[in-house]
């Protein structure tokens, strides 16, 4: 079956894979955070237990702290030369619907990782 150039960008577009299964850096810091409030190094030291990703890039770190910041998720002062970085309620609700579409998505997956193995 030929798919053309759209297949191809299916491949590494959209679907893929790795790309869908792995965005856990937003809810990873809100836990983070939640957990204690710090500054971005810490965090960015922090990470990879939770993301599973063996680097993660400190420019990264911090443009989605000012997204989260810009959303009202998280709140930050100076202090010691340094941003310190805490959850807000509203990044807690976030956090916690977060969990449920995890939960959700976790009890799915294992259904179909069972079907797939039922058929090998």
């Amino acid at each position: 079956m030929r798919g053309g150039p759209r297949a191809r960008r299916h491949h590494r577009g959209r679907w893929h894979v790795l790309a869908r299964v792995e965005r856990f850096t937003e809810p990873a810091l809100l836990l983070l955070l939640r957990e204690q409030p710090t500054h971005g190094y810490d965090l960015l030291e922090r990470l990879p237990e939770l993301t599973g990703e063996s680097r993660v890039e400190m420019g990264n770190v911090y443009r989605l702290l000012r997204a989260l910041e810009e959303e009202g998720l998280v709140g930050s002062e100076w202090s010691d030369g340094k941003r310190t970085y805490a959850v807000t309620d509203r990044g807690r609700q976030l956090l916690d619907q977060w969990v449920e579409a995890l939960r959700t998505s976790q009890e799915r997956t294992q259904r179909f990782i069972d079907r797939y193995e039922e058929g090998r």
